[in-house]
């Protein structure tokens, strides 16, 4: 691992803290948990981007959808 510096508000900072201490997790454990958390988000946001684009290069075609809905299994709940 290495070691980084970053700067935080003071309210940043007590939140953290607090957070960290109620998870029982080290001030770093907690910011590299939220850091994955983000990154995580990021690339789904990125994918969800890739495919949006995607539909729109090449919009959906209706009637393939109606077929294809038609042999879908759904589910029992």
């Amino acid at each position: 691992m290495h070691m980084v510096k970053i700067v935080l508000d003071q309210d940043l900072l007590l939140a953290v803290d607090q957070a960290a201490r109620q998870r029982k997790l080290s001030r770093s454990a907690l910011v590299r948990e939220a850091l994955r958390a983000h990154l995580g988000k990021l690339e789904i946001q990125a994918l969800e981007e890739q495919e949006r684009a995607g539909y729109l290069r090449i919009p959906e075609d209706l009637a393939e959808a109606k077929m294809w809905e038609a042999v879908a299994a759904w589910p029992e709940e």
